[in-house]
């Protein structure tokens, strides 16, 4: 079982920057793929960007490559999202994810969301 608490929505004018924060806890978390994804409303929840923990290869959604970062800290077991010139296609919930595959089983785990809203 693995456990996701996000932090860092808000509210941000267009052109400025957030910083999402997700705590993982629970067991075996090294061995899980971490990621972000959004949902706007009305829309499909999307892959924003994902991390592996021990070499740290980082994959992005086009619509965000050289705006987002994604990143950890290992010793603090806390994965980060940078988001710099946000605009309001930006705007959505964000979940923090843990993916991992064994065999043809795949788990995954999710946290409750945090609101980013961009203010034209």
């Amino acid at each position: 079982q693995v456990q996701l608490v996000e932090s860092g929505g808000g509210l941000v004018q267009a052109g400025g920057s957030l910083r999402l924060s997700c705590a993982v806890s629970g067991r075996t978390v090294r061995s899980y793929a971490m990621g972000w994804f959004r949902q706007g409303t009305g829309k499909e929840r999307e892959f924003v960007a994902t991390i592996s923990w021990s070499v740290g290869v980082t994959s992005y959604a086009d619509s965000v490559k050289g705006r987002f970062t994604i990143s950890r800290d290992n010793a603090k077991n806390t994965v980060y999202l940078q988001m710099n010139s946000l605009n309001s296609e930006d705007t959505a919930v964000y979940y923090c994810n843990a993916h991992r595959k064994v065999g043809d089983n795949e788990y995954d785990y999710w946290g409750q969301g945090t609101q980013v809203t961009v203010s034209s």
